[in-house]
């Protein structure tokens, strides 16, 4: 199964369950009368819409290169990433802003039963979600669903905010549900503001990290007739990896023995690395260069 068909299943799974629960836990605020029940089902609708986007970014970003994109389209997948988040902190803000209106108002009622089984039952729902699809996101590489395993656990902790909220309510303090869904909201933005900053580095050429780079330098001296790596760079283009190498070989070989080695090194980086998608190697002759010699 390639990467957007596994993603999108995972993403219609995720819909389906969410649109479920969301209903589940409005009806229990209003019927419940819980301002952080009502705060979290909002929460879980928006998981619904984001979902949405995702699916939307995994279709764009797996599509092949073609005239005007010759490199593939990944780099669309932070870009798709980066709305999440920004979606994800007006939630937050939309929460906390709920929290704050019930709480100066003062007209704080004390949630029923119902509004703590929805919560409970929310829990243990949204925290597998976030498992669940944190997994698939993981084996894509894909860091807008990585955002939206976050959304769901995210709406985990709503729930637990809602749950001690709720049952505090029920305690007698009944200031607890408001103050439950405020600091939800604070941890909600938090989360946002992080993806963001993950997206942003996304679009920008940053190196892979220090166990790939080592993993490529090892794969390519490993390959016979390479004497030495001069140099090596890579780039991180959306979920997939560019690296451009420089080889040294024997200075004495044909264009086409030199030729071959270098195929061998593109080969072996390629199928051995799966988030490398393109290696360009380059070829020095050894005898050319001082440091070589001796």
């Amino acid at each position: 199964m390639n990467d957007y068909r596994l993603g999108a299943k995972a993403s219609i799974v995720t819909i389906i369950i969410n649109v479920v629960l969301s209903i589940i836990k409005v009806v229990a605020g209003i019927i419940g009368k819980s301002s952080a029940m009502l705060a979290d089902g909002i929460h879980t609708i928006s998981d619904v819409f984001t979902t949405f986007i995702v699916l939307l970014g995994l279709k764009i970003s797996s599509k092949e290169a073609d005239e005007r994109h010759p490199y593939g389209h990944e780099r669309y997948e932070p870009v798709f990433a980066k709305l999440l988040s920004i979606f994800l902190v007006a939630t937050g803000l939309f929460i906390g802003y709920g929290g704050i209106k019930v709480l100066k108002s003062g007209d704080i009622q004390t949630p029923g039963k119902i509004a703590l089984a929805a919560a409970i039952a929310s829990i243990a729902t949204k925290e597998g979600m976030y498992w669940y699809t944190s997994r698939v996101a993981r084996k894509i590489g894909s860091i807008s669903m990585e955002a939206d395993a976050w959304h769901h656990r995210s709406d985990a902790l709503s729930s637990v905010g809602s749950l001690v909220g709720i049952f505090g309510a029920r305690m007698g303090f009944k200031a607890l549900d408001p103050i439950a869904a405020i600091m939800v909201s604070i941890f909600i933005i938090k989360v946002g503001v992080d993806l963001y900053i993950k997206s942003i580095r996304g679009l920008v050429d940053e190196s892979a990290d220090d166990k790939i780079l080592l993993k490529i330098e090892d794969m390519a001296l490993s390959v016979e007739g390479v004497k030495k790596i001069k140099d090596f760079r890579t780039r991180i283009f959306g979920n997939k990896i560019y690296v451009d190498i420089e080889i040294f070989v024997d200075g004495d070989i044909t264009v086409k023995e030199g030729h071959d080695i270098a195929e061998k090194v593109h080969d072996v980086i390629e199928e051995r690395i799966c988030d490398v998608k393109h290696c360009m190697v380059h070829v020095e002759p050894a005898t050319d260069d001082p440091s070589m010699d001796g």
